[in-house]
């Protein structure tokens, strides 16, 4: 029986379906492969460095020319090549259907005989353990009690060890039922000229799961989350309870989003570092630097704050357009300039960002405060804070008016750019790369240092932009954004993004923004005293850690 599953006939080995295969690549062959072929070899072409420029023309245009014959050819042979795809994916998802209930039926019949096995297996040494300790105890030896520790141990690694091979007949059979279906699946891709359907990547995804499902796997990978929505489950019960009113209403939601807005480009910019294996103790400072800039030049009239004894200043002369791009411009230059300055004592001196962005933080800290002694630099214009950080009017749903924050809006545009960045770029790719191995990563012609550079200097602007909106939010000096880098590194650690570097994603950050910012907010409506809220958020942290920890000490 042990044997049965590797006596089964490959799905693959079928005749007919072999003929359909060969059917397909001869029609493709001349025509859509050709055109692909050519494709990368102008690619390739364009990359060769040994090409001088008037032969890459040549050698490019005579791909050019044969790329048309060959979309001709493809063209003639579309119908054809429709036609028999169609049917020799209906034919191979019949035949498939058999052998996947022909492989689980040997595999159910194979597993019996592994339980079965394994139930003799303990019988027998469970029954020789108790005759040999019983000789043993008989014997009265003058090592009585190390021999039956001894014995014992035997025992236990025996067990131990049928454990392991009834575990792994078990496994080969689930291997076996699952590659079935992933056989049929890589299969119709391949028929269709590696060309890939949304209902077999469902499936395939469900499979994939249940395959590698573990109860141990699941509750690590999502054990915070699991505690995180029950405690959130506890606070939307008990708030009507404790006459606070309804935490789910949408006026509450929107509201947990829009506080989320802003803190998002920070938690953005620091995902990039701690992805590297690094972090930013300046992200406080930096949202400081920008909305001061911000306040100063958007406020309506003189303002009171003097910099270095020069001021104060009144930008009311400027047209507003004027004035908001000035304010942008500032705000994302000085933070990039002052990241650009820690990632090139990170990347050159091989610094830990621990130190470099402690720096910086104490400088641009002593600068501010120095610069303006702490004088907050008052509101903003009126006009430009309800059209950039206001809300829509939606209507009333009920008694409650619904109204939509703005600044969702950009922050929605910076998770759309920070994803695009992270997972469609090459840049992205070797800000992986270089976070899970950048020894690894210089070996194989990524430059670390420009990578390392780069993704402070990104960090900056999305520090930049985060800033210029904070000064929406309320009175900017010196000591605005304190303690946002804690909030930001945290909610990225939350969010699944390891410290250990290389692994994470930005779905994780932006999840991790909206967790922390929904359990302050969810405190803070139960009327739970701030002090202790910072309790709650370090056991949080805490846990989130110790879980990176033991599954990166899993994967070593």
């Amino acid at each position: 029986m042990a044997n049965q599953l590797d006596e089964l006939k490959s799905f693959d080995d079928d005749s007919k379906l072999v003929e359909y295969s060969e059917k397909l690549n001869e029609l493709r062959k001349d025509g859509v492969n050709k055109v692909t072929e050519l494709r990368q070899a102008i690619a390739a072409a364009k990359k060769n460095k040994m090409l001088d420029a008037e032969t890459r023309v040549k050698i490019i245009n005579n791909y050019k020319e044969q790329i048309v014959k060959a979309q001709e050819i493809a063209a003639a042979n579309k119908a054809e090549d429709k036609r028999l795809t169609k049917e020799a994916v209906a034919y191979a998802n019949g035949l498939a259907k058999n052998y996947q209930a022909q492989v689980k039926e040997v595999a159910d019949k194979e597993a019996a005989v592994c339980k079965k096995d394994y139930e003799e297996a303990v019988a027998k040494i469970v029954a020789d353990g108790q005759r040999k300790e019983q000789e043993i105890v008989n014997s009265k030896s003058d090592t009585l009690k190390e021999d039956l520790a001894a014995h014992k141990f035997e025992v236990k690694s025996a067990l131990a060890d049928a454990k392991s091979h009834y575990n792994n007949g078990l496994y080969r059979c689930k291997t076996a039922i699952h590659q079935a279906f992933v056989d049929h699946v890589q299969k119709n891709i391949s028929l269709r000229n590696s060309k890939t359907n949304f209902g077999e990547d469902f499936q395939l995804g469900l499979k994939n799961y249940a395959y590698q499902f573990t109860p141990q796997k699941f509750f690590l990978a999502n054990g915070l989350y699991i505690a995180i929505l029950i405690f959130f489950i506890v606070c939307i019960i008990l708030a009507p309870i404790s006459g606070n009113g309804n935490l789910l209403s949408l006026p509450n939601i929107l509201t947990i989003l829009e506080q989320s807005s802003v803190r998002m480009f920070y938690a953005l910019g620091v995902a990039g570092l701690i992805l590297l294996a690094g972090t930013d103790l300046s992200v406080g400072r930096m949202v400081a630097m920008g909305a001061v800039c911000t306040g100063l030049i958007l406020h309506p009239g003189t303002n009171i704050v003097t910099f270095l004894g020069l001021g104060p200043w009144d930008f009311t002369a400027l047209p507003m357009l004027s004035r908001v791009l000035l304010s942008v411009f500032l705000s994302v230059v000085l933070c990039s300039l002052f990241t650009a300055i820690a990632g090139f004592f990170s990347a050159y001196f091989k610094m830990h960002p621990f130190i470099s962005t402690l720096a910086t933080q104490l400088i641009i800290y002593g600068l501010l405060f120095f610069g303006t002694s702490g004088t907050p630099v008052g509101s903003i214009d009126g006009k430009i804070k309800d059209l950039l950080g206001g809300r829509w009017i939606l209507g009333y749903v009920g008694d409650d008016l619904i109204t939509f924050p703005k600044l969702i809006i950009p922050a929605v545009i910076a998770i759309i750019i920070a994803w695009f960045v992270w997972n469609k770029t090459t840049f992205g790719k070797n800000m992986y790369a270089v976070g899970g191995n950048a020894e690894a990563a210089s070996v194989s012609g990524i430059s670390v240092f420009w990578v390392t550079l780069r993704v402070f200097i990104m960090a900056g602007i999305f520090y930049g932009f985060g800033a210029f909106f904070e000064a929406f939010k309320a009175n900017a000096s010196a000591g605005t954004g304190q303690g946002y880098e804690m909030d930001a590194i945290a909610a990225c650690v939350v969010g699944g993004i390891s410290f250990n570097g290389g692994i994470g994603k930005i779905g994780g950050a932006v999840l991790g923004v909206i967790i922390f910012t929904g359990l302050t907010y969810c405190l803070t409506f139960l009327g739970i005293d701030t002090n202790l809220q910072f309790v709650f958020k370090g056991l949080i942290i805490l846990a989130a850690v110790s879980l990176d920890c033991v599954k990166y000490l899993k994967r070593k």
